[in-house]
């Protein structure tokens, strides 16, 4: 006698809602079986994305291969048009680490950073590029040995973001219990291999990945401490306590999401109160040193990949007056998450949230370097799983990949103007803006009309979301309290509103 398995306990199989899934499957022999999701074979989903995201990643380093062999260190615009560049060979000794100055605390000599008096990143990055550099062999100052020596750095810098790219994928595989091949976006996303050794910003997002796999098994006190920690090695993962503190004002869920902040201010001030304060005059003051982050992010002009630069460069005004533009938008932006999250029929998922205000972040700020994707390949997955709209997300930051690095030849290519023109950049920015935005129009929608959401298709509330799947609303503003009873998380018929 056969025993009806219970839906709700069963892997999602991803080639059994999504077509495009379905279609690629076939290139390894068509769509998985009900019994390939057992877990019975040591193939499981998290060992074979974890794999999968290695394997991404190498492909991304061999991608760098022209710059490796000489294109950071031969001509100004080889690294450009081989679209290999590469921030970690030229900080190694641009702010000081061949020469082992300690970040924050000793002065860069202005001959090798530019002008930079100090390290212009959070403190744990910081540290992070700190051990890269303990762990770099090489002697000598000619510029043979300096090569050898970035080359190693860069090498070595690889090898530890490769680490973070393993936790990234683990931990989105990991955060949605019923849906584990959601983590087959972020180790496949073609941007991530792209972006993911141009910055350290892998760091700080493998980071804010396990903060969200905390979240997700109700321990927010180490959710707090992981966020606390992200947020000092890049700032935009401190904007996730926002949308945490919206859905815990309309769940209720005060206990949580206090111990999730006071983790992660606790954190972010174990890390950074040694750094930041010094003893001058029998009294403490902040280290100019560790200042220098924040003050850098201030005073920096309109810059490449925004929304500004369009204005700046069409106008030729040089926007004075960015950091109100800009603050004013986020502002605008803000309102309108906490608008859908409180007015919304049903509580939005905390991914989706997340999402919006990282991407509202993105868009409105005045720089947008290629890797800051990274910073959304993640939050993408677990907020819009679904393959068409991510590959077409993708396929626009894929342009503006290539784009800005076809400008960055054109504008160091002198009179020969070899690479992209101004006008075709700012199309290139213009997908970006675009494609991120289309992604964030169907995360709004399936925030408002929920039968249309892929996560909650099958009855699921928000396997992501902690204490808050599934708790009663006790606060909720416009439509949502005229149209719904909150006894409990409505329930949606399995199937439902497919696209």
């Amino acid at each position: 006698m056969s025993v009806r398995e219970d839906p709700q306990a069963q892997p999602v199989r991803p080639t059994a809602e999504d077509s495009v899934a379905a279609a690629a499957s076939e290139v390894i022999g068509g769509p998985a079986g009900r019994r390939a999701l057992l877990g019975t074979s040591w193939w499981t989903p998290v060992r074979i994305i974890a794999l999968v995201a290695i394997g991404m990643f190498a492909l991304g380093m061999v991608q760098k291969l022209p710059c490796y062999n000489g294109g950071w260190f031969f001509g100004a615009t080889t690294q450009y048009t081989h679209a290999c560049y590469s921030d970690i060979p030229h900080l190694y000794s641009g702010r000081g680490f061949a020469d082992n100055l300690v970040p924050y605390f000793n002065h860069i000599p202005r001959k090798i950073s530019g002008g930079m008096e100090y390290l212009e990143y959070p403190v744990l990055t910081g540290l992070f590029m700190e051990v890269a550099s303990w762990l770099t062999p090489g002697h000598g100052t000619s510029q043979s040995a300096m090569q050898h020596r970035e080359q190693i750095y860069w090498m070595v810098n690889a090898g530890m973001l490769m680490v973070c790219a393993a936790v990234m994928a683990v931990c989105v595989t990991r955060t949605h219990r019923r849906r584990p091949w959601d983590g087959l976006f972020v180790a496949l996303a073609p941007a991530f291999a792209l972006t993911a050794t141009i910055n350290w910003d892998l760091f700080a997002v493998a980071l804010t990945a396990a903060a969200m796999l905390m979240w997700s098994r109700d321990r927010p006190l180490k959710a707090g401490i992981l966020l606390g920690l992200a947020t000092a090695a890049k700032f935009y993962p401190v904007l996730l306590l926002g949308p945490l503190f919206l859905l815990c004002l309309r769940a209720g869920r005060w206990r949580a999401f206090w111990s999730a902040t006071g983790g992660a201010v606790g954190a972010w001030l174990v890390v950074n109160v040694p750094v930041m304060v010094s003893w001058q005059g029998g009294g403490p003051q902040l280290r100019e040193g560790w200042t220098m982050f924040y003050t850098f992010s201030q005073e920096r002009p309109v810059d490449f990949g925004s929304l500004w630069l369009i204005i700046s460069q069409r106008s030729g005004s040089p926007m004075d007056d960015v950091n109100t533009y800009a603050t004013a938008l986020m502002v605008l932006a803000c309102a309108g998450v906490a608008a859908l999250a409180l007015c919304a029929p049903r509580r939005p998922r905390l991914a989706q949230l997340a999402f919006l205000i990282v991407a509202a972040f993105v868009l409105t700020n005045k720089v947008y370097s290629p890797q800051y994707v990274l910073w959304l390949i993640p939050l993408a997955a677990l907020a819009r799983p679904r393959w068409r709209d991510f590959l077409v997300w993708q396929a626009c930051e894929v342009m503006y990949f290539l784009g800005i690095w076809m400008y960055l030849a054109y504008t160091g290519s002198g009179d020969q103007h070899r690479g992209l023109p101004p006008e075709g950049y700012q199309l290139a920015i213009a997908l970006h803006l675009l494609g991120t935005l289309y992604l964030c129009a169907l995360v709004v929608r399936d925030a408002l009309v929920p039968d249309r959401d892929p996560v909650r298709r099958d009855g699921s509330d928000d396997p992501s979301g902690g204490v808050l799947d599934r708790a009663p609303d006790v606060f909720v503003l416009g439509e949502a309290r005229r149209t719904a009873q909150y006894e409990g998380a409505a329930m949606i018929k399995p199937g439902a509103g497919r696209d």
